[in-house]
């Protein structure tokens, strides 16, 4: 019998036990899978066909006692293929895809590093249960930040100006003829930077308080050879200059801002009469019972660990990443903006918001 009196299914007990338990192995695998990524193992069994242990250590030069243990949690997760008579390894093509290849649409080991990070600030993260305060970015690992970046990386590489711009001509056209652009809340740098390099005249500036990530993006940048045309500040985006852009981007922003509202305000003064903000959000609802899915269980997660807390740790709104459609047209509104669009633009992960004055 249950403690509330109601008959245990065992049958249903039992399943539940081993789902658990299979989520549980799951978090130990991950920390595998970020040691893989971290250390290039995946990268070093990409297009290299079945392997040895031996084999493996001498591409990577690493110990082969540890990657015969790695290989064999590899194995037991169906990520490679283990041919028992050969005693080889092999990393298929489509799990190459997704753990090995930078370059791919499909590529989603930065998640490692990012659950990584996430379980080594959750104890932190639990302290401020009972209290309702916050976590502060400066108390999270550089990684964490390093994570956010390759993962949106991929999808900028992929997306930004092949399907999302292309929804938004006259940001297009303000692009092309030497027009400004802010991005709110850049992390690295890397959507800004791409952004200057496809549109030759077009001038950039990016925003966020994270100085370690904007040091990186200054980097990135000289590096690129854009520093006349793309620089980079430590800011929240609050102080922008009135009626300045042409266009300004925020991705995966509003949500963790302390105070969205007046973020959007100083975006909406910004904007020149013609401007257009795009705001990027991620793909569940306000609704919990429509985010009852892996995406979802991903979404609460990653706000609770990240987005809730370090907007709570600065006394903010907390709204969290399920922040949905209707409760951006809110704050839009408020903000003073007329016009509110989705993009008509069909992503399992995110979902793009066109506002203009």
């Amino acid at each position: 019998m249950a403690g509330s009196g109601v008959p245990l299914d065992l049958d249903k007990a039992r399943r539940i036990a081993q789902a658990v338990v299979g989520d549980a192995a799951a978090a130990m695998h991950s920390a595998l899978c970020y040691i893989g990524d971290r250390l290039g193992i995946f990268k070093a069994m990409k297009d290299a066909g079945a392997l040895t242990v031996e084999q493996l250590a001498t591409r990577t030069g690493l110990n082969p006692r540890y990657l015969r243990e790695w290989l064999g949690a590899m194995a037991a997760a169906g990520y490679v293929d283990y041919d028992r008579a050969a005693q080889s390894f092999a990393l298929g093509p489509e799990y190459a895809a997704a753990l090995a290849d930078e370059d791919s649409p499909f590529f989603v080991a930065s998640y490692f590093q990012l659950a990584q990070a996430a379980m080594t600030i959750a104890p932190r993260v639990a302290e401020e249960f009972a209290t309702g305060g916050g976590v502060t970015q400066a108390e999270y690992p550089p990684w964490l930040f390093e994570a956010f970046e390759r993962n949106s990386g991929t999808r900028y590489k992929h997306k930004l100006l092949r399907k999302w711009l292309p929804q938004m001509p006259q940001v297009v056209a303000a692009l092309e003829a030497g027009g400004t652009m802010a991005d709110v809340g850049c992390g690295g740098g890397r959507a800004a930077i791409m952004i200057a390099q496809a549109f030759a005249k077009a001038r950039v500036v990016g925003l966020d308080l994270h100085r370690e990530s904007i040091e990186r993006a200054r980097r990135l940048a000289g590096k690129s050879g854009l520093a006349e045309r793309v620089t980079f500040e430590v800011g929240d985006g609050s102080g922008l200059e009135a009626e300045k852009f042409d266009f300004i981007s925020t991705f995966d922003v509003i949500h963790d801002a302390a105070d969205p509202a007046a973020l959007l305000r100083s975006i909406r003064r910004a904007l020149k009469r013609d401007g257009t903000c795009l705001v990027q959000e991620i793909n569940v609802s306000h609704e919990l019972s429509e985010n009852l899915s892996q995406l979802g269980k991903m979404a609460y997660s990653i706000s609770t660990l990240y987005c809730l807390t370090t907007s709570l740790a600065h006394h903010g709104a907390g709204i969290g990443i399920a922040m949905g459609e209707p409760k951006a047209r809110e704050l839009a509104s408020a903000a003073g903006f007329s016009r509110f669009q989705r993009l008509p633009i069909k992503d399992d992960v995110v979902v793009l918001f066109e506002l203009r004055p």
